[in-house]
């Protein structure tokens, strides 16, 4: 192969797709690690909605979940929304809002949080009303059953596909930065290009570090 041959396969970006619920904090951190990847890395992503209300609609959960989901499905349908009527581009930029306010910022009320984080998206300030609409829930929930269905009923979010090679996580806290951010992303790369490799987990220690 000849160096121009050469140059034209490294030039090829590794396709990334990304499902998250924007209050979930475990893909906060993740999204951070990514972001961190893609400054040093030839990577293609695609921001996607899902929904822990959705995955968890049928479930019997306990009441710290039950009240959590309605103010979560509320975000969603928020980014939904915002896909549907101003691109997929504004995903990323309303995610990125939001998350700073809701994760290291630590904020509870969507009614402060949402006009806020529209703003800095440069999103309409009428789009806040989306958030409590369901015209855009068979999108959303298409979305979602998408990310679900490439890993399986019993995870959650994240979940990273990578060159059509979908796993859930990686959950990471804090997210890593420079060298180390790198060498874990090259190992995710490694495992997704081995079609017999399905599961690596162990139990969290720790809860979400922002930073």
């Amino acid at each position: 192969m000849t160096s121009t041959q050469t140059t034209a396969v490294d030039s090829v970006p590794t396709v990334v797709e990304f499902w998250f619920d924007p209050s979930c904090p475990w893909a906060w951190m993740t999204s951070r690690w990514v972001d961190e990847v893609c400054a040093h890395r030839d990577i293609d992503v695609t921001w996607n909605i899902m929904s822990l209300a959705v995955l968890n609609e049928d479930k019997d959960v306990d009441e710290a979940h039950r009240a959590f989901f309605p103010r979560a499905l509320r975000y969603t349908r928020l980014v939904a929304a915002a896909k549907e009527l101003h691109g997929q581009e504004s995903v990323k930029r309303l995610y990125d809002a939001l998350g700073a306010r809701i994760h290291p910022g630590g904020r509870k009320d969507p009614d402060t949080v949402i006009p806020e984080a529209l703003a800095e998206a440069g999103l309409p300030a009428e789009l806040a009303e989306r958030a409590d609409s369901t015209e855009f829930d068979a999108q959303m929930r298409a979305s979602h059953f998408e990310g679900i269905g490439r890993v399986g009923e019993d995870v959650g979010t994240p979940v990273i596909a990578v060159d059509g090679v979908a796993f859930f996580g990686p959950v990471l806290s804090p997210a890593p930065k420079g060298q180390q951010a790198l060498a874990l992303w090259d190992a995710v790369v490694a495992a997704a290009s081995y079609e017999g490799f399905f599961e690596l987990k162990r139990s969290r220690t720790s809860g979400p570090i922002f930073d």
